[in-house]
């Protein structure tokens, strides 16, 4: 067996979209020929927990933990916060309230002082920590996965120091993320997150990514090559479910995640609002879901449209509880972030929509990386931020066939997002940088 470090922040008992990959990756890894050890923090700040995703981890995994000091402590009390308040990514905010002058400054402290995030200062503890280790326990390469991107610059001092192989795995863009544009940078910040950025992806050995758009973003920063492996649907995870019917007597347009700001989909909520009034029946069967954080500007939207009623919010549940909601959708929303990379976005939950079997109504371009999945696999329509009248037919239709118990599941070829298939491919490359 092959050995392999993950250096990565969000790991069990941590939820959310960005402990799934590398916990399936470790969960198949062993049948490709390669045993993990995996570096997380000791005392990390979780967004979200899942004591559930624990059971994943195989038992006998080495996991090895460092402590790390964060700003976050400071920057609750300095925006008088809660010291037990989770902070939200992407600027999400639950309650309406004019941003302050302590806010401000804080967002723009993060963006010029802490780069490239806030976990920079667990950098040089983890390098000496690992060098240390590494010489006692060698491995055969070191995998570093961001965001948070401070574990690329760990990944990067490492294998200069050891000369050991070094694959770097992009969960998300690191200049074209959706919010860097709020980060209030100044020149100086800017040159250096770039910098940086094109510094890890020239000295890795390996560079992955999720989706062929950040392939082709990262390739205008730095040309080389680049492995596309997208996320996935774990078809164990899927076995364990009992069998689950869609609701019979609500029409449930479902959404798993947070809605931020720059998800909110107002064209959808406008076709809601003309079929409301339109159709007696419609209105009274309609239910929103959503599983996650719903930013205040979506509250006022649903509101402003009369469509406030029609909203249940569930907050986070464990991942288990998250594909039983999935099944008991009728449609499955997938909201792409309306910003200036959304043709790259390639969120993860849309390959568990896919195993779901549920039809998918996508917002977002109709060339970005996530429409071509939907079209490849027959799984669900797209439709550009603007477009209205197309989704209401759709949605009319959509109806109709729900209500003469006609709508069918999806039926499209999915096996290749399937997690052992990805794994597989993830093995390969670390092979090719081992031999």
């Amino acid at each position: 067996m092959k050995k392999l470090l993950i250096i990565t922040y969000y790991w069990p008992p941590s939820g959310g979209g960005g402990v799934q990959r590398w916990l399936k990756f470790v969960k198949y890894l062993r049948e490709f020929g390669w045993e993990s050890v995996v570096y997380t923090p000791e005392n990390p700040e979780m967004p979200s927990v899942d004591e559930a995703l624990l059971k994943e981890v195989p038992d006998d995994l080495t996991v090895i933990k460092n402590k790390i000091w964060e700003p976050y402590s400071f920057y609750k009390r300095f925006t008088g916060r809660k010291k037990e308040e989770k902070i939200q990514t992407a600027f999400l905010t639950e309650k309406r309230h004019k941003r302050g002058v302590a806010e401000q400054f804080s967002v723009w402290i993060r963006g010029n002082l802490f780069i490239p995030d806030a976990r920079k200062f667990w950098i040089k503890p983890s390098v000496k920590y690992l060098t240390a280790y590494l010489r006692e326990n060698p491995v055969d390469i070191i995998v570093s996965t961001g965001p948070p991107h401070s574990t690329h610059l760990i990944g990067m001092k490492l294998k200069q120091k050891l000369n050991i192989p070094w694959l770097a795995d992009f969960r998300d863009p690191w200049t074209n993320i959706d919010y860097y544009r709020d980060l209030k940078l100044g020149k100086h910040a800017d040159r250096i997150h770039h910098q940086l950025e094109k510094k890890v992806l020239h000295q890795a050995d390996a560079v992955t990514v999720v989706s062929p758009g950040m392939e082709t973003d990262f390739k205008t920063i730095h040309s080389r090559k680049y492995d596309v492996v997208p996320n996935g649907y774990d078809a164990a995870d899927l076995e364990r479910l009992p069998e689950i019917k869609p609701e019979t007597d609500k029409f449930v347009l479902a959404h798993i995640g947070s809605l931020t700001r720059t998800r909110n989909p107002e064209n959808l909520w406008e076709a809601l609002k003309q079929l409301v009034s339109e159709d007696k029946g419609f209105a009274e069967t309609l239910s929103i879901l959503n599983v996650g954080k719903t930013d205040v500007s979506v509250t006022e939207s649903l509101k402003n449209n009369g469509l406030e009623k029609y909203l249940i919010s569930k907050g986070y549940l464990s991942h288990e509880e998250v594909l039983k909601e999935q099944r008991k959708a009728t449609l499955l929303l997938l909201l792409i972030n309306n910003t200036p990379n959304a043709k790259l976005i390639l969120t993860g939950k849309l390959f568990e929509y896919l195993a779901a079997r549920r039809p998918i109504i996508c917002i977002g371009p109709r060339d970005g990386d996530a429409a071509g999945v939907i079209r490849k696999t027959g799984a669900g329509k797209v439709y550009d931020f603007n477009e209205v009248e197309k989704l209401k037919v759709d949605l009319a239709e959509y109806y109709r066939l729900f209500k003469s118990e006609k709508l069918e599941k999806t039926s499209g070829n999915i096996e290749q997002y399937e997690r052992k298939n990805l794994t597989k491919k993830m093995s390969e490359i670390l092979n090719s940088c081992t031999v």
